[in-house]
C-alpha cells in the first residue's frame, strides 16, 4: 500500500428532521463536503464520511405539536426524504444515520460518564423560562424575543438568526412563549453543566495554532474565547431525547447541543458495525487522522469550541483538522424562510432538473468567505452560457466533429506545434492547481480555474477551425482533435468531484472503461474507439424561468 495514503474523517452537519432541505442547507455543508470526499477518494486516500438526522432539536417537537402526530412520525418522514434527496444529488454519505439510535444513545452516555468522573459535568441550578399558560417549563427554541445584542424582534432562546450570537433565554427582551405568546417567568431547575471554563486555556492555545482555518471561522471562534467560556447546561426538561443515565433526571433529557455532536463518533461506530468489524472505526479517530467538519457559520462554535473541549476531556480522542464553515446563501437577496415559503426546497428542484446544474452553480456561487445569492435567473443564466455554451459546447463540437470526420475514433496527431503544446501544459498546471484548492476546501477557486481552462480549449478551436481546414491540412486538424481530447480528459477528472453525473458520462464518451474517479490525466490514445456522442447538458427554456418566478413565495 502507497505509504502517502491519508485517512480523511468528514463530520457533516446533522439536519433538524423537522423540514425539507433547502439550497441553503446544500450550499452551507452537504456539497462541500461531498465534493471534498469524492476528490480524496479519487486520490486513494481512505475517507469516511457521516452524518444524519438530528431528530432530538426542539424544532422537531413544534412541528410534531403543530401537527398533531408523534415527533418521532415527523422525524421518520423526513429522514427517509433525507435519504432520498442524498442518492439523487449524488450526496455520497458512507452512513446517514439518525440521533435515535441506541447505539448514538449508547456513546452520548459513554461521553457523559466518562466527562462527570472526570470532574467536567456538575449539578447546579438554573432560571428557566417557564408558561404559566402552557404549564411547563419551556425548551430555548419555544421563546422568542428580541435580540439584545442586535434588536432583531425574531432571536429565540437559543440563537439569533440575524447577528449569529448564542444567547439564552433571559437574555432576551420581551420574551414570548412560541405556543401561546404568554410571556413566561423564570423559576429555577435543577440542572446538569458541563464545564467550558475549564477548558479556556488549551481551547485557546490549540486555536491559535490553526494557521489553515478560515479567516471567518477562526476570528469567530476566537471572539468567543475572548469574551470568556462560560460552563453551559447539558440537560433540558423535556421528554423527547436521550435520556439522562442518572437517577433523579428521568424527566429530563440531555441537551441536543452536547448530543448531537457526539453523533460523529457514534455514527463511525455504527459505520463499523455496518461494515461487519466493529473497531473498523477507530483508525478514523487516532492521531494523524485528518477530520473535516463542514458546517454552517451559525454552527462555528460548537465545532471550535464545544466539541474540541469535550474530545479534550474525554481524552484520546482527536481534535478537528480544519471546519470549514461557509457563510450563508440567501435566495433573490433575502434570507431563506420556512415560515414565508422563501426557498428551493431540494426535493422540488429535484423533480424539474438534474443535479449537476445546481451541483455547478452553488460551486462556482460557493459562500466561502462571505454570503453569497441565488436566483433563478442566474441559475439559468449559468446553466445556458457556462455549462452548455462554454464547457457542454467544446465537448460536443469536439467528440460530433471526431465522430464524422475521423470515424469515431481518437486520431493520430502529427507534431504538436507551439499553440497545442501551451494548450496541454496549461491544463496540466491546471489540473495541479484544481488539486491544491481541492486539499484546501477552496472549492469555487477550484471550479473557476477548471472552467477557465474549457473557455481557453474553446479559443483554441477557434484559432485551429479545423473544421474549415480539415479538406487542405488533414494532419493539423487531428493534431487540434487529439490535443482537444486530451484537454477535455482532463477537465472531466478536474470538475469530477462538481459534476460526477456528467463527468462519469464524459468517461464513456471518451471510450475509456470503468468508472472515471481517479485523480489522474488519461489523455485518450490514438485509434481509441468514441462511442457516439450525446450532449452533457440541456439548455433551459425563458418560458421555464418565468415559471419559476412565478412560484416564489407561493404556499407549497
Amino acid at each position: 500500500m502507497n505509504a502517502m495514503i491519508e485517512r480523511i474523517f468528514i463530520g457533516v452537519a446533522w439536519p433538524y428532521a423537522n423540514g425539507s432541505l433547502h439550497l441553503g442547507h446544500l450550499a452551507g455543508a452537504y456539497l462541500p463536503a461531498d465534493i471534498f470526499a469524492r476528490y480524496h477518494r479519487m486520490k486513494g486516500n481512505t475517507v469516511l464520511m457521516v452524518s444524519g438526522s438530528d431528530q432530538h432539536g426542539t424544532p422537531i417537537t413544534v412541528r410534531a405539536e403543530q401537527e398533531g402526530h408523534s415527533p418521532q412520525e415527523v422525524v421518520a418522514r423526513f429522514h427517509q426524504e433525507f435519504l432520498g434527496c442524498w442518492q439523487r444529488m449524488g450526496i455520497t454519505f458512507n452512513l446517514f444515520t439518525t440521533t435515535g439510535t441506541p447505539n448514538h444513545a449508547r456513546a452520548v452516555h459513554d461521553m457523559f460518564l466518562r466527562l462527570k468522573e472526570k470532574g467536567y459535568i456538575y449539578q447546579g441550578t438554573m432560571p428557566l423560562p417557564y408558561c404559566p399558560s402552557c404549564r411547563r417549563f419551556l425548551p430555548d427554541r419555544y421563546v422568542e424575543g428580541t435580540c439584545p445584542h442586535c434588536a432583531s424582534p425574531d432571536a429565540r432562546g437559543d440563537q439569533c438568526d440575524k447577528c449569529g450570537k448564542t444567547l439564552n433565554p433571559a437574555d432576551l427582551l420581551s420574551p414570548r412563549c412560541k405556543l401561546c405568546g404568554s410571556q413566561p417567568i423564570m423559576r429555577d431547575s435543577e440542572h446538569l453543566f458541563f464545564r467550558l471554563s475549564a477548558f479556556a486555556k488549551p481551547l485557546a492555545e490549540w486555536v491559535g495554532r490553526q494557521s489553515h482555518w478560515r479567516s471567518n471561522v477562526l476570528n469567530f471562534t476566537r471572539r468567543y474565547i475572548e469574551e470568556g467560556l462560560k460552563d453551559r447546561a447539558i440537560t433540558r426538561d423535556l421528554a423527547w431525547g436521550v435520556p439522562v443515565p442518572l437517577s433523579g433526571f428521568e424527566d429530563k433529557r440531555i441537551y441536543v447541543w452536547f448530543e448531537a455532536v457526539i453523533g460523529y463518533l457514534s455514527a463511525s461506530q455504527e459505520w463499523a458495525q455496518g461494515q461487519g468489524q466493529k473497531d473498523a472505526w477507530l483508525p478514523f479517530w487516532q492521531e494523524g487522522v485528518k477530520s473535516y467538519y463542514f458546517i454552517g457559520k451559525d454552527n462555528i462554535p460548537f465545532h471550535t469550541l464545544i466539541w474540541p473541549a469535550m474530545l479534550l476531556g474525554y481524552g484520546v480522542l482527536p481534535l478537528p483538522y480544519d471546519v470549514p464553515a461557509n457563510e450563508f446563501l440567501t435566495f433573490e437577496g433575502q434570507k431563506f424562510s420556512t415560515s414565508r415559503n422563501w426557498a428551493v426546497w431540494l426535493p422540488d428542484y429535484l423533480e424539474r432538473y438534474a443535479p449537476d446544474p445546481l451541483r455547478y452553480y452553488l460551486s462556482i456561487n460557493m459562500p466561502e468567505t462571505s454570503d453569497t445569492d441565488f436566483s433563478w435567473r442566474e441559475f439559468y443564466r449559468r446553466n445556458n452560457d457556462e455549462l452548455v455554451a462554454t464547457y457542454g459546447n467544446l465537448v460536443h463540437r469536439v467528440l460530433t466533429f471526431t465522430q464524422r470526420q475521423f470515424n469515431g475514433q481518437v486520431p493520430h496527431p502529427g507534431e504538436a506545434d507551439t499553440s497545442s503544446q501551451a494548450l496541454l501544459q496549461r491544463a496540466q498546471s491546471t489540473l495541479d492547481e484544481v488539486d491544491r484548492l481541492l486539499s484546501r476546501c477552496r472549492f469555487r477557486e477550484a471550479i473557476r480555474a477548471a472552467m477557465a481552462l474549457a473557455g481557453e480549449s474553446n479559443r483554441y478551436l477557434e484559432e485551429k477551425s479545423p473544421w474549415k481546414n480539415i479538406k487542405q491540412d488533414p494532419e493539423m486538424a487531428a493534431t487540434a482533435m487529439h490535443t482537444a481530447l486530451g484537454v477535455i480528459a482532463g477537465l472531466k477528472t478536474m470538475l469530477y468531484p462538481f459534476l460526477p453525473f456528467s463527468s462519469e458520462k464524459l468517461h464513456l464518451m471518451l471510450g475509456f472503461p470503468g468508472a472515471g474517479d481517479r485523480w489522474e490525466w488519461q489523455v485518450p490514445q490514438a485509434g481509441q474507439r468514441l462511442p457516439a456522442p450525446q450532449p452533457l447538458f440541456v439548455k433551459l427554456e425563458e418560458s421555464d424561468l418565468e415559471a419559476e418566478v412565478a412560484r416564489l413565495g407561493q404556499p407549497r
